[in-house]
Protein backbone atom coordinates (compact mmCIF):
# COMPACT_ATOMS: atom_id res chain seq x y z
CA UNK A 1 0.00 0.00 0.00
CA UNK A 2 1.40 3.40 -1.06
CA UNK A 3 0.28 6.36 1.08
CA UNK A 4 1.03 10.07 0.53
CA UNK A 5 -0.35 12.32 3.28
CA UNK A 6 0.59 15.85 2.13
CA UNK A 7 -0.46 17.37 -1.21
CA UNK A 8 -1.79 20.69 -2.52
CA UNK A 9 -4.30 21.74 -5.17
CA UNK A 10 -5.42 24.97 -6.80
CA UNK A 11 -7.46 25.59 -3.65
CA UNK A 12 -4.20 26.93 -2.21
CA UNK A 13 -0.84 27.05 -4.00
CA UNK A 14 -0.85 23.88 -6.10
CA UNK A 15 -1.25 24.01 -9.86
CA UNK A 16 -3.85 21.22 -10.28
CA UNK A 17 -7.57 21.32 -9.60
CA UNK A 18 -8.57 18.86 -6.87
CA UNK A 19 -9.95 16.42 -9.47
CA UNK A 20 -6.69 16.58 -11.42
CA UNK A 21 -4.70 16.04 -8.23
CA UNK A 22 -6.69 12.95 -7.24
CA UNK A 23 -6.54 11.51 -10.75
CA UNK A 24 -2.77 12.09 -10.85
CA UNK A 25 -2.40 10.38 -7.46
CA UNK A 26 -4.28 7.33 -8.71
CA UNK A 27 -2.19 7.25 -11.89
CA UNK A 28 0.99 7.51 -9.79
CA UNK A 29 0.05 4.24 -8.10
CA UNK A 30 -1.02 5.66 -4.77
CA UNK A 31 -3.61 3.82 -2.71
CA UNK A 32 -4.16 6.66 -0.22
CA UNK A 33 -3.68 10.40 -0.63
CA UNK A 34 -4.40 13.37 1.64
CA UNK A 35 -5.38 16.79 0.33
CA UNK A 36 -3.86 19.37 2.68
CA UNK A 37 -4.26 22.80 1.16
CA UNK A 38 -3.04 25.78 3.14
CA UNK A 39 -5.40 27.15 5.78
CA UNK A 40 -8.65 26.02 4.18
CA UNK A 41 -10.93 23.23 3.02
CA UNK A 42 -11.99 24.64 -0.35
CA UNK A 43 -10.80 21.58 -2.27
CA UNK A 44 -12.36 18.94 -0.03
CA UNK A 45 -15.70 18.41 -1.76
CA UNK A 46 -14.31 18.12 -5.27
CA UNK A 47 -11.47 15.86 -4.11
CA UNK A 48 -13.89 13.56 -2.28
CA UNK A 49 -16.06 13.21 -5.35
CA UNK A 50 -13.04 12.43 -7.52
CA UNK A 51 -11.62 9.91 -5.03
CA UNK A 52 -14.91 8.01 -4.94
CA UNK A 53 -15.00 7.96 -8.71
CA UNK A 54 -11.42 6.74 -9.34
CA UNK A 55 -11.24 4.41 -6.32
CA UNK A 56 -8.44 5.99 -4.30
CA UNK A 57 -8.66 6.52 -0.55
CA UNK A 58 -8.78 10.20 0.43
CA UNK A 59 -7.92 11.78 3.77
CA UNK A 60 -9.12 15.36 4.10
CA UNK A 61 -6.72 17.70 5.84
CA UNK A 62 -5.39 21.24 6.14
CA UNK A 63 -1.85 22.61 6.38
CA UNK A 64 -2.15 25.39 8.94
CA UNK A 65 0.26 28.32 9.18
CA UNK A 66 1.47 28.61 12.78
CA UNK A 67 4.29 30.15 14.78
CA UNK A 68 6.45 28.76 17.57
CA UNK A 69 9.07 30.88 19.34
CA UNK A 70 8.75 33.51 16.59
CA UNK A 71 9.43 30.98 13.82
CA UNK A 72 6.94 29.79 11.23
CA UNK A 73 5.85 26.15 11.55
CA UNK A 74 3.44 24.29 9.28
CA UNK A 75 0.99 22.00 11.03
CA UNK A 76 -0.92 19.27 9.21
CA UNK A 77 -4.43 18.77 10.61
CA UNK A 78 -6.28 15.64 9.51
CA UNK A 79 -10.03 15.00 9.64
CA UNK A 80 -11.17 17.93 11.84
CA UNK A 81 -14.74 19.17 11.76
CA UNK A 82 -14.47 22.14 9.36
CA UNK A 83 -17.55 23.77 10.91
CA UNK A 84 -15.98 24.00 14.39
CA UNK A 85 -16.42 27.71 15.27
CA UNK A 86 -13.01 28.20 16.84
CA UNK A 87 -11.12 26.46 14.05
CA UNK A 88 -13.13 28.25 11.38
CA UNK A 89 -12.45 31.64 12.98
CA UNK A 90 -8.71 30.99 13.24
CA UNK A 91 -8.45 29.81 9.63
CA UNK A 92 -10.35 32.90 8.50
CA UNK A 93 -7.94 35.11 10.42
CA UNK A 94 -4.93 33.39 8.81
CA UNK A 95 -6.43 33.73 5.33
CA UNK A 96 -7.17 37.41 5.94
CA UNK A 97 -3.51 37.87 6.87
CA UNK A 98 -2.47 36.27 3.61
CA UNK A 99 -4.91 38.38 1.58
CA UNK A 100 -3.61 41.63 3.03
CA UNK A 101 -0.01 40.47 2.70
CA UNK A 102 -0.03 40.14 -1.09
CA UNK A 103 -0.63 43.85 -1.84
CA UNK A 104 2.09 44.74 0.66
CA UNK A 105 4.52 42.37 -1.10
CA UNK A 106 3.63 43.87 -4.47
CA UNK A 107 4.28 47.35 -3.11
CA UNK A 108 7.63 46.26 -1.65
CA UNK A 109 8.68 44.67 -4.96
CA UNK A 110 7.71 47.82 -6.87
CA UNK A 111 9.87 49.88 -4.50
CA UNK A 112 12.70 47.49 -5.37
CA UNK A 113 12.18 48.20 -9.07
CA UNK A 114 10.16 45.08 -9.99
CA UNK A 115 7.18 45.98 -12.16
CA UNK A 116 4.45 43.71 -10.81
CA UNK A 117 0.84 44.38 -9.84
CA UNK A 118 -2.03 42.56 -8.18
CA UNK A 119 -3.52 42.03 -11.65
CA UNK A 120 -0.54 39.74 -12.37
CA UNK A 121 -1.36 37.43 -9.44
CA UNK A 122 -3.95 34.81 -10.34
CA UNK A 123 -5.32 33.40 -7.09
CA UNK A 124 -8.45 33.76 -5.01
CA UNK A 125 -6.33 33.88 -1.84
CA UNK A 126 -2.88 34.97 -3.00
CA UNK A 127 0.24 34.00 -1.08
CA UNK A 128 3.98 34.08 -1.63
CA UNK A 129 3.88 31.20 -4.16
CA UNK A 130 1.42 33.12 -6.32
CA UNK A 131 3.61 36.23 -6.22
CA UNK A 132 6.54 33.98 -7.12
CA UNK A 133 4.60 32.61 -10.09
CA UNK A 134 3.95 36.15 -11.30
CA UNK A 135 7.69 36.86 -11.17
CA UNK A 136 8.33 33.69 -13.19
CA UNK A 137 5.73 34.64 -15.81
CA UNK A 138 7.32 38.07 -16.19
CA UNK A 139 10.78 36.57 -16.64
CA UNK A 140 12.19 38.19 -13.50
CA UNK A 141 13.22 34.73 -12.25
CA UNK A 142 13.20 31.23 -13.72
CA UNK A 143 11.44 29.35 -10.91
CA UNK A 144 9.52 29.65 -7.64
CA UNK A 145 12.66 28.62 -5.77
CA UNK A 146 14.62 31.49 -7.30
CA UNK A 147 11.78 33.92 -6.58
CA UNK A 148 11.82 32.95 -2.92
CA UNK A 149 15.59 33.02 -2.53
CA UNK A 150 16.05 36.33 -4.36
CA UNK A 151 12.92 38.29 -3.45
CA UNK A 152 10.40 36.67 -1.09
CA UNK A 153 12.22 34.99 1.80
CA UNK A 154 12.87 36.85 5.08
CA UNK A 155 15.44 39.55 4.56
CA UNK A 156 14.75 39.84 0.84
CA UNK A 157 13.16 42.94 -0.73
CA UNK A 158 9.67 41.51 -1.25
CA UNK A 159 9.21 39.78 2.11
CA UNK A 160 6.33 40.90 4.33
CA UNK A 161 5.43 39.25 7.63
CA UNK A 162 1.86 38.05 8.26
CA UNK A 163 -0.36 36.58 10.95
CA UNK A 164 0.11 32.94 11.91
CA UNK A 165 -1.61 31.06 14.74
CA UNK A 166 0.17 29.91 17.89
CA UNK A 167 1.37 26.33 17.35
CA UNK A 168 0.48 24.85 20.74
CA UNK A 169 -2.92 26.55 20.82
CA UNK A 170 -3.66 25.31 17.29
CA UNK A 171 -2.84 21.71 18.22
CA UNK A 172 -5.40 21.97 21.02
CA UNK A 173 -7.90 23.71 18.75
CA UNK A 174 -7.71 20.95 16.12
CA UNK A 175 -8.21 18.36 18.85
CA UNK A 176 -11.32 20.19 20.03
CA UNK A 177 -12.55 19.97 16.42
CA UNK A 178 -12.03 16.19 16.49
CA UNK A 179 -8.90 16.12 14.33
CA UNK A 180 -5.31 15.00 14.73
CA UNK A 181 -2.12 16.96 14.05
CA UNK A 182 1.28 16.20 12.52
CA UNK A 183 4.26 18.55 12.33
CA UNK A 184 5.08 19.17 8.66
CA UNK A 185 8.80 18.85 7.69
CA UNK A 186 9.85 20.28 11.09
CA UNK A 187 13.62 19.98 10.60
CA UNK A 188 13.69 20.99 6.94
CA UNK A 189 16.09 23.57 5.55
CA UNK A 190 18.39 23.44 8.56
CA UNK A 191 15.73 24.41 11.07
CA UNK A 192 16.31 21.72 13.68
CA UNK A 193 17.04 24.31 16.37
CA UNK A 194 13.59 25.89 15.88
CA UNK A 195 11.88 22.70 17.09
CA UNK A 196 14.26 20.68 19.28
CA UNK A 197 13.25 17.34 20.72
CA UNK A 198 12.24 18.90 24.04
CA UNK A 199 9.80 21.22 22.32
CA UNK A 200 8.34 18.33 20.32
CA UNK A 201 7.81 16.48 23.60
CA UNK A 202 5.86 19.43 24.99
CA UNK A 203 3.79 19.58 21.81
CA UNK A 204 3.03 15.87 22.23
CA UNK A 205 1.78 16.63 25.72
CA UNK A 206 -0.48 19.32 24.19
CA UNK A 207 -2.01 16.74 21.86
CA UNK A 208 0.32 16.40 18.85
CA UNK A 209 -0.13 13.02 17.16
CA UNK A 210 2.74 12.75 14.70
CA UNK A 211 5.79 14.03 12.85
CA UNK A 212 6.39 14.14 9.12
CA UNK A 213 9.83 12.52 8.88
CA UNK A 214 10.22 11.42 5.26
CA UNK A 215 10.04 14.66 3.26
CA UNK A 216 12.18 16.18 0.53
CA UNK A 217 13.24 19.03 2.82
CA UNK A 218 14.85 16.43 5.10
CA UNK A 219 17.59 15.71 2.60
CA UNK A 220 20.15 14.33 5.04
CA UNK A 221 19.39 10.67 5.94
CA UNK A 222 20.87 11.29 9.39
CA UNK A 223 18.31 14.05 10.02
CA UNK A 224 15.50 11.65 9.11
CA UNK A 225 16.83 8.92 11.36
CA UNK A 226 17.30 11.27 14.31
CA UNK A 227 13.78 12.67 13.89
CA UNK A 228 12.40 9.14 13.51
CA UNK A 229 14.07 8.23 16.81
CA UNK A 230 12.52 11.28 18.51
CA UNK A 231 9.09 10.24 17.23
CA UNK A 232 9.61 6.66 18.41
CA UNK A 233 10.70 7.80 21.88
CA UNK A 234 7.62 10.04 22.16
CA UNK A 235 5.19 7.47 20.67
CA UNK A 236 4.35 9.81 17.80
CA UNK A 237 3.12 8.61 14.43
CA UNK A 238 5.78 8.82 11.69
CA UNK A 239 4.53 10.00 8.30
CA UNK A 240 6.10 10.48 4.88
CA UNK A 241 4.80 12.44 1.94
CA UNK A 242 5.56 14.35 -1.22
CA UNK A 243 4.27 17.85 -0.36
CA UNK A 244 3.23 17.83 -4.00
CA UNK A 245 2.24 21.16 -5.60
CA UNK A 246 1.88 20.08 -9.22
CA UNK A 247 4.23 22.21 -11.31
CA UNK A 248 4.64 24.64 -8.41
CA UNK A 249 7.48 22.69 -6.79
CA UNK A 250 10.21 20.67 -8.43
CA UNK A 251 11.34 17.32 -7.00
CA UNK A 252 8.10 16.79 -5.09
CA UNK A 253 6.45 14.18 -7.29
CA UNK A 254 3.47 12.30 -5.91
CA UNK A 255 4.65 9.32 -3.88
CA UNK A 256 8.31 10.38 -3.72
CA UNK A 257 8.01 9.75 0.03
CA UNK A 258 5.30 7.61 1.59
CA UNK A 259 3.83 6.66 4.96
CA UNK A 260 4.09 3.08 6.21
CA UNK A 261 0.68 1.34 6.35
CA UNK A 262 0.98 0.54 10.05
CA UNK A 263 1.74 4.21 10.83
CA UNK A 264 -1.25 5.26 8.75
CA UNK A 265 -3.47 2.91 10.75
CA UNK A 266 -2.14 4.42 13.98
CA UNK A 267 -3.01 7.89 12.68
CA UNK A 268 -6.55 6.79 11.81
CA UNK A 269 -6.95 5.22 15.25
CA UNK A 270 -5.94 8.47 16.90
CA UNK A 271 -8.28 10.39 14.62
CA UNK A 272 -11.17 8.14 15.62
CA UNK A 273 -10.32 8.66 19.29
CA UNK A 274 -10.12 12.44 18.82
CA UNK A 275 -13.46 12.50 17.02
CA UNK A 276 -15.11 10.52 19.81
CA UNK A 277 -13.61 12.71 22.52
CA UNK A 278 -14.72 15.91 20.78
CA UNK A 279 -18.28 14.74 20.06
CA UNK A 280 -17.96 16.63 16.76
CA UNK A 281 -19.20 15.40 13.39
CA UNK A 282 -15.86 14.85 11.66
CA UNK A 283 -15.21 13.86 8.03
CA UNK A 284 -14.57 10.22 7.23
CA UNK A 285 -11.95 8.75 4.95
CA UNK A 286 -13.60 8.32 1.55
CA UNK A 287 -12.90 6.40 -1.62
CA UNK A 288 -10.83 3.24 -1.55
CA UNK A 289 -12.11 1.47 1.56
Amino acid sequence: MRIDLHTHSLASDGTQAPTELITAAQQAGLDVVAITDHDGTGGWAEAAEAATRVGIELVRGIEISTKHRHHGVHLLAYLPDPTHPGLRAELDRIVEGRSSRAPAMVAALRRAGIEVSMDDIAAAVPGRPHVADALVRQGVVSSRDEAFSEYLNPGRPGYVNRYAADLTATIRLVASAGGVTVLAHPWGRGRKDDLPAGDIARLRDAGLSGVEVDHQDHKDPDVREELRAVARDLDLVVTGSSDHHGLGKTNHELGCNTTAPDEYERLLERAAAAAAASARRTPEVVGGR
